[in-house]
């Protein structure tokens, strides 16, 4: 049996971290779904903005929406929709088969407005309507400014994607704004079945420390911080306050792995991919890593529920120097300012390439 398929069958789902339009229309993601296991995907501007920028595939989509008139971020979502509309079928036969637990693709709603509460919400709706799909996820910053959004989106009905979470206290925020807004829907008669998820990045805590911390913490805070998490999220699923959401219809919102690439080259490029193998969870994996998890892999132990020795190894970081709820913050902030430049590249790169098309005939 191949490990991605292990995987898969201790109740662990993987999700590609990448979407291009040549990864639809040569067949790998299909093959990624037949033979390693993918179901579901995961998209943010910097993906789009690498493929939109280093091929030729978008031109003719470029080319016909610019001759009607769409520019700058009308265009980009119209081109998004285009790869994630087909994903999406790709993944639809596993969306229906589980009753909607898996088989989604994610787009994120502007990183510009990751402050801005009400304009996320109108945002965040109106491109769910623009999905035309029913496993399409949309993606909401999880900063404060971001908590209210999630409530709001999921009381309206909107599956989101909780993004850039960084630590348990973050997690948990996410969590609780979600909950918030399926016991609105309930007490207002609607129904509760609202898909969600919750992604937590990991291999960037390592990254952040690398050169600060002791040889024999290098590598682990990221998966200590995942294992501390993993806690809060198996407490809150046997919580009295979800359990009472559960009986009413709901859907848990699971716990998302993102930024799940090793940073470090001399560190093992499927570290956390093995690390993170936890039930009810998802993996949502860099192309490379995932072939490289495939190639040469293993599936170990499960992430003990208890959160095995994570407090611990999280003294070791304090005693150490590292402030981890200052460095979450800054984490955070440094993951939507990255989103943030990457979105302002890519408004660059199709103004760029829309007009060279245009003088192209």
């Amino acid at each position: 049996m191949k490990v991605t398929q292990q995987l898969h069958d201790n109740v662990q789902s993987l999700w590609l971290y990448n979407i291009t339009r040549d990864l639809l229309t040569n067949g790998t993601l299909r093959r990624y779904i037949d033979d390693l296991s993918i179901t579901g995907l995961t998209s943010n501007p910097t993906i789009f903005d690498v493929a939109i920028r280093n091929g030729n595939s978008y031109d003719d989509s470029i080319r016909q929406h610019s001759a009607q008139g769409t520019s700058g971020e009308k265009l980009f979502f119209e081109l998004a929709f285009e790869d994630l509309r087909q994903a999406a079928d790709l993944f639809r036969s596993i969306y229906d088969s589980t009753n909607g637990l898996d088989g989604f693709v994610s787009l994120e709603v502007s990183p510009l407005l990751a402050y801005d509460t009400a304009r996320t919400i109108k945002q965040a709706t109106e491109l769910h309507a623009q999905s035309k799909r029913p496993n399409v996820m949309i993606k909401i910053p999880g900063m404060p400014e971001g908590v209210p959004a999630i409530e709001e989106s999921t009381f309206e009905g909107v599956p989101v994607n909780v993004t850039l979470l960084f630590s348990r206290e973050q997690y948990v925020a996410a969590a609780e704004a979600y909950m918030r807004g399926l016991e609105r829907r309930i007490a207002a008669g609607r129904d509760p079945k609202i898909h969600s998820v919750a992604s937590v990045f990991i291999s960037r805590w390592d990254k952040a420390v690398m050169n600060k911390v002791p040889e024999r913490l290098r590598n682990r805070l990221g998966i200590a911080i995942a294992r501390r998490t993993y806690k809060s999220y198996r407490d809150l699923l046997a919580s009295n306050r979800w359990q009472k959401l559960a009986e009413a219809g709901a859907l848990a919102q699971r716990l998302l792995w993102g930024s799940t690439g090793t940073k470090d080259p001399n560190a093992p490029d499927v570290m956390y991919v093995q690390a993170l193998a936890a039930p009810d969870t998802i993996n949502t994996i860099p192309e490379t890593t995932l072939l490289a998890f495939a190639d040469h892999g293993q599936v170990k132990s499960a992430m003990p529920i208890d959160g095995g020795d994570a407090e611990e190894v999280l003294t070791e970081f304090t005693n150490a120097g590292v402030n981890g709820a200052a460095l979450a913050a800054e984490l955070q902030r440094e993951g939507a300012e990255a989103f943030d430049k990457s979105w302002n590249d890519l408004m660059k790169c199709i103004a760029s390439k829309s007009e060279l098309l245009k003088k192209a005939g």
